[in-house]
């Protein structure tokens, strides 16, 4: 009788251990490839990466990353800010959501929806948004972001074709990614129709999860994509000089067409965006440290954001609490 709740409480067990031994995996592909980087030099791996940070310009990186964590920042509440107001809560300000969302941040450093979940709390107390409404509005930005990323590296795999070729020795990447792209663009216009009620009757468009998608229309899609875009853009110039910073030649164009492709690695459900790390490895063979190069850069993003959320902690807090109980 009991079978089926036992089965249910183990599944999500089995998935954190299985996503685990994945992100094992990726560090042993990503140290196997860094071991035979340093023996062609006569080196360990631990003095091979020692001497890639030794060599690196570490007071230009943080001059170029703490500005950029800022703006990322901005641009990111700017965009939920938006949402918010189309889909759950019009009298909503901006300075109103910077707190919020700053403070999500640390929550993020846990796991990503648990910071989604912040934003929905906020929602309901002092707006009295349905929690399924609010989350609603967090799921459709979450898909115009992935949207967004397909869209930019689209247009710099197509751009420079040979060099997403050349980079495709371990993964046929340049077979994979336009049949992605095929699977996108053939899902936005069933998307819009399954939601506008001209196609299908299906129960599951009425549900409180997915009002946001009801709602929204076209332009709206296509702006959020507008407002989130400037992020993207900072982080292809962001990680060109940063590489650059660490002695790794790269262009522009390199980035437009891997950058957006490494970003929707790391959204896997893996532990220290293992799948990120072992796109690096693929996309530059040459250099598999840029493996550790992404840890480091993503470790103090998520740091830096967090401290951001720390200096807003005590107006989330009066917001979230204080004003309420009053």
């Amino acid at each position: 009788m009991n079978s089926e709740p036992e089965k249910s409480r183990w599944v999500p067990h089995l998935f954190r251990l299985l996503s685990w031994l994945i992100a094992a995996g990726c560090f042993y592909l990503v140290y196997g490839r860094i071991g035979e980087a340093a023996q062609r030099e006569g080196l360990t791996p631990i003095a091979y990466l020692s001497e890639f940070f030794q060599e690196a310009n570490w007071l230009l990186w943080l001059a170029l990353m703490i500005p950029y964590s800022v703006f990322f920042f901005l641009v990111d509440a700017h965009a939920t800010w938006r949402v918010i107001r189309w889909f759950n809560a019009s009298e909503i300000r901006f300075t109103d959501v910077l707190p919020i969302r700053a403070s999500a941040y640390i929550l993020s450093l846990i796991n990503e929806q648990v910071g989604k979940g912040a934003m929905s709390l906020y929602l309901y107390r002092r707006y009295d948004v349905p929690g399924f409404e609010a989350i609603s509005s967090m799921i459709l930005l979450a898909l115009m972001e992935i949207y967004q990323l397909l869209m930019f590296s689209a247009v710099g795999v197509f751009s420079r074709y040979d060099v997403v070729e050349q980079a495709s020795t371990a993964l046929p990447l340049h077979q994979i990614l336009p049949a992605v792209y095929l699977a996108a663009l053939i899902y936005a216009p069933l998307h819009l129709l399954f939601f506008s009620g001209r196609l299908g009757t299906w129960r599951l468009r009425d549900q409180p999860l997915l009002s946001a998608f009801r709602r929204a229309t076209p332009l709206q899609y296509l702006l959020v994509i507008a407002f989130k875009a400037p992020n993207l853009l900072g982080a292809i110039f962001v990680y060109t000089v940063a590489l650059d910073l660490f002695n790794v030649p790269v262009t522009m164009v390199q980035m437009l067409a891997f950058l957006p492709v490494i970003f929707l690695a790391a959204a896997l459900p893996l532990p220290f965006h293992a799948g990120a790390l072992v796109l690096w490895a693929v996309l530059f063979p040459e250099y598999p440290e840029v493996g550790a190069f992404s840890l480091v850069m993503h470790t103090f993003f998520v740091s830096f954001n967090a401290l951001i959320g720390v200096l807003f902690l005590p107006k989330a807090n009066r917001e979230l609490f204080d004003e309420v109980a009053a």
